[in-house]
């Protein structure tokens, strides 16, 4: 494999894991000379394996993360991508409904709008990423997985606070 497609795959892995494990995986690709057909097979390996690193880290890799920002911190947790999509998730649901309130008030619909399916879907479709995240870090960091969870919780509650106290 040449060097500098070895150093772009290398680069697909996040920054953690190639603190760690970079120059040997590097050293490795390149020792890996054959066919172009065996220099393919092993650059989808390494994409899927690079997407599978940054969904669901190694352990230890996921624990340098926690650790690295400083003991305690809630922010490099918040950066994994199960903990980041609820908090998206749920203040898209409140900006969907702002906009929606915006534009048309709080008049209600004699049928639910796509306002209302929108916001329901980003609602429901939070909940098995908070699962997985749950059953992941609560393992792991258990004291800034539920600080996580916490923001989690009160960003999903806020989404919902309009819907009730307008009674929409």
């Amino acid at each position: 494999m040449r060097p500098g497609f070895a150093h772009f795959l290398l680069r697909l892995y996040p920054r953690a894991w190639r603190e760690r494990y970079g120059e040997e995986f590097e050293v490795l690709l390149l020792a890996g000379r054959g066919s172009i057909r065996g220099d393919l097979g092993a650059a989808g390996n390494v994409v899927w394996s690079a997407f599978r690193e940054r969904v669901s880290p190694t352990p230890v890799v996921a624990r340098e993360l926690v650790t690295a920002a400083g003991p305690g911190s809630v922010l490099a947790l918040t950066k994994m991508p199960s903990a980041f999509l609820p908090l998206a998730m749920s203040m898209t649901a409140l900006a969907v409904l702002g906009g929606h309130l915006i534009l048309f008030g709080i008049a209600r619909e004699a049928d639910e709008g796509a306002t209302a399916h929108i916001w329901q879907i980003l609602m429901a479709g939070q909940i098995p990423i908070l699962a997985v995240f749950a059953t992941k870090w609560l393992r792991r960091a258990p004291k800034l997985a539920v600080k996580v969870l916490v923001l989690q919780v009160g960003a999903a509650l806020a989404s919902m606070a309009p819907v009730f106290l307008l009674n929409l």
